[in-house]
């Protein structure tokens, strides 16, 4: 059996972990800059708050039902999710993270009536020792998983538990009332195409032909239609993967004209994405750097480009990649425009052991490791960028607006809170 817990409203729920006073308020938490919301609390959601939309464009709702406004603080919520997972970690033998706020359990080796003491205690334990609230679904397959944590979420506030146990029947009585697009890996992509051939519920989607399925899905629709109906198509996987490519992209805190602004944004960005790479033993072969001014600004002269640049050898020194990103960015940047954001991908990603060396290179790999682990042992010590390339610069006016950041209550000594007796 493999359950899904799901962090309920979960930065909204870090917020109120350390500020009491928004229980039971109408809270909404925004995303880079300040632009759109991207997690509500049960009271906003009641209100009518949509999600994902730009906050001018229900700055009266907001206004009018005094919903609470948050920033978003991702060292706060990275950090709390990590708490969680510790916790996870000390109550089952194995664990998959599926995203910052679900993962993944492995429950096999327990008996059928073990599932719901320990079920009522995961819930129980993650709540007390973090203060984040979650639901927990419990089936036979991760697509079952995640239908009974929605199911559990919705129809049972309570417990925050629920189980569908290997029983055919079980499943489709289930089902029954599921609605399709609310399948893993449905949602608002296939749901209009299999509501236009009369598939409105999770069980009539199972009881579609197989050979239907995937002509419409591909294979990946296949494994999802067996997945619902009980039978696994793939185990959990607790070393997680390395990721495949990485990005760094942000919005500016304003339209920015200045090149040297520009640059260094971007510098900042490709030393993200660099400290990501080292911390996942990887080297990027392939640099990509993009501007965009703001498409929303029709009264506004619009450009966008992008440059992407092959490393003579894979890296993940800071060093090197700001170097290859000034150099992207200097082949793009256009005068005579207002731009609001940039962003860093790097690729083609490798172990960074297996790193192909040449002659031809100028780099020094074993100094430049070297370098990187001291400047991220201070940073780690003393906070980000305390230690920084020169190209980075100190002048932050590209920096996202987070007019309503909260304190970094878990990840900054400065800021924790203190407790008088």
């Amino acid at each position: 059996m493999i359950g899904l817990i799901d962090c309920n409203n979960f930065y909204v729920s870090c917020e109120r972990v350390f500020n009491p006073s928004l229980e039971g308020k109408p809270v909404v938490v925004l995303s880079n800059n300040d632009g759109c919301i991207i997690s509500r609390s049960d009271e906003a959601k009641a209100l009518g708050v949509p999600m994902g939309v730009p906050v001018h464009e229900v700055k009266y709702l907001l206004e009018k039902h005094k919903v609470v406004m948050h920033s978003s603080n991702y060292p706060l919520y990275g950090d709390m999710s990590n708490r969680v997972v510790a916790i996870l970690q000390e109550l089952v033998s194995e664990l998959e993270i599926y995203s910052i706020d679900e993962m993944f359990l492995d429950f096999s080796g327990f008996k059928k009536a073990q599932l719901t003491d320990l079920a009522r205690q995961v819930v129980k334990q993650v709540h007390k020792n973090t203060g984040i609230p979650v639901s927990l679904g419990i089936a036979p397959t991760k697509a079952l998983a995640k239908a009974a944590n929605r199911i559990a979420r919705k129809e049972f506030p309570k417990e925050r538990f629920f189980k569908i146990n290997e029983n055919e029947q079980e499943i489709a009585n289930v089902l029954r009332n599921f609605p399709v697009e609310s399948i893993w890996g449905i949602g608002r992509r296939y749901a209009p195409f299999f509501k236009k051939h009369h598939i409105e519920t999770a069980l009539q989607f199972i009881q579609a032909p197989e050979g239907w399925i995937r002509a419409s899905m591909g294979v990946t629709g296949v494994r999802l239609w067996r997945e619902m109906q009980g039978m696994p198509s793939d185990m959990l996987d607790p070393d997680t993967l390395p990721k495949k490519n990485i990005c760094t992209s942000r919005s500016f805190g304003e339209l920015l004209t200045d090149y040297t602004l520009i640059e260094q944004a971007v510098a900042s960005f490709a030393v993200r994405c660099a400290e990501k790479l080292r911390r996942q033993g990887s080297c990027a072969g392939i640099l990509n750097v993009s501007l965009h001014t703001n498409p929303s600004r029709k009264d506004l002269p619009q450009y966008h480009n992008s440059a992407t640049m092959r490393l003579a050898v894979a890296s993940n020194s800071s060093i090197v990649l700001a170097q290859q990103a000034i150099r992207g960015l200097k082949a793009i940047f256009k005068e005579g425009y207002r731009y609001k954001k940039a962003g860093v991908i790097v690729s083609e990603l490798v172990p960074k052991d297996r790193v192909q060396a040449t002659l031809f290179s100028d780099d020094q790999p074993e100094k430049h490791a070297q370098l990187m682990a001291v400047m991220d042992a201070m940073n780690l010590k003393h906070g980000m960028d305390k230690v920084r390339l020169l190209s980075q610069g100190y002048d932050r006016r590209w920096k996202s607006k987070q007019e309503r950041l909260s304190q970094g209550f878990t990840t900054n000594m400065r800021e924790v809170v203190i407790l008088k007796i």
